[in-house]
């Protein structure tokens, strides 16, 4: 059912609220975000990286280990310049790197990967990530 749901898909809100309110809640979250990462379809992509966002903020029983392997596909991703998927690989990223100091460091080091491909979609995910994960909130929240 979430293959044809995401099939239908013609709006960035719409993934959103799928994603956050449905999707989130099935044995199939985690499978999903993965295998949509490497989909063409635009808002099937962005539910990819909405959902991996929805799962580091309300997943509590899922290993720092699980979360880093999604890092090469948001590095992988970091190149497609479609707005509605830069900006969900973007807080991807962000609240990855929000859950814990050592999944910040390793959230960080794949924003400076970025900083170096060759792609304004790449260096803007960067940067903007980059703000947010050094920025004076999230290091009083991650504080020791």
């Amino acid at each position: 059912m979430m293959e044809r749901w995401a099939r239908d898909f013609d709006s960035w809100d719409l993934v959103d609220g799928t994603t956050r309110y449905l999707f989130l809640y099935t044995k199939h979250a985690w499978s999903k975000a993965v295998a949509w990462s490497s989909r063409r379809g635009e808002y099937v992509r962005r539910a990819a990286f909405v959902l991996m966002a929805w799962l580091a903020v309300h997943d509590k029983k899922v290993s720092d280990e699980d979360f880093r392997r999604l890092l090469p596909l948001i590095l992988e991703a970091s190149t497609d310049d479609r707005n509605y998927v830069k900006k969900a690989v973007n807080w991807a990223l962000w609240q990855i790197g929000k859950r814990n100091r050592k999944l910040h460091r390793l959230a960080v080091q794949a924003a400076r990967q970025m900083q170096a491909i060759d792609s304004p979609a790449a260096r803007w995910i960067a940067s903007d990530a980059l703000r947010e994960l050094q920025s004076a909130a999230v290091r009083q929240r991650l504080k020791p």
